[in-house]
């Protein structure tokens, strides 16, 4: 409990400050976000548990990485993360699961992700900000990658890139698990105020 604790600390700093540096108030990155101000004053106050969706979007109108709001600070100059020790952010209906591993540094950061998708599990998601670019490289097994409503089989040893400012779809297909290393690459800079 106090892990859990601490990291809904970690997140409530991290979201204020971000939504500072960005000149925000809580109604505007509301707005902007989709999330309720109760929501987001819970949030800022270490309070509730917000779910991977709710997460993301934050990130995307913030111009951050969903790690860069988890996360505490770093120290070294190499960050090793073993897949074990990174909570899974989402989990699908039939054991499916994904894990945020890290988010390199920079102005135009690359969230890393470990997928494990099991046959006709999905995770379907919103669009992102534009600039937002995401690659996947399935390692075992099969997928279904849906970007605005088209699908594209990638199978293990394949990777596929797409502009990530439309809906897509992660989906598991075949008889095995399918495993895949997704990557995210942030634009530079906070989320346009459109």
């Amino acid at each position: 409990m106090a892990e859990t604790d601490a990291a809904l600390r970690t997140l409530a700093h991290n979201v204020r400050s971000a939504r500072t540096r960005a000149g925000l108030s809580l109604d505007e990155l509301g707005r902007r976000a989709k999330v309720s101000k109760g929501a987001l004053v819970a949030l800022e106050r270490a309070q509730g548990n917000p779910n991977f969706a709710t997460l993301v979007r934050l990130a995307d109108t913030l111009g951050v990485s969903v790690s860069a709001l988890m996360e505490g600070r770093t120290e070294g100059r190499v960050r090793v993360v073993a897949a074990d020790s990174v909570t899974p952010l989402w989990t699908g209906e039939h054991g499916s699961e994904a894990r945020l591993m890290l988010t390199t540094s920079g102005p135009a950061p690359t969230e890393v992700w470990r997928w494990r998708l099991r046959p006709d599990d999905a995770y379907p998601s919103h669009p992102h900000q534009a600039g937002v670019v995401e690659t996947v490289s399935v390692t075992a097994g099969r997928m279904i990658l849906v970007v605005d409503g088209t699908e594209h089989p990638v199978e293990a040893g394949e990777t596929a890139t797409f502009d990530g400012d439309a809906p897509h779809t992660y989906r598991g297909t075949g008889t095995e698990t399918c495993h895949l290393i997704m990557t995210v690459h942030l634009p530079p800079g906070p989320a346009s105020t459109g």
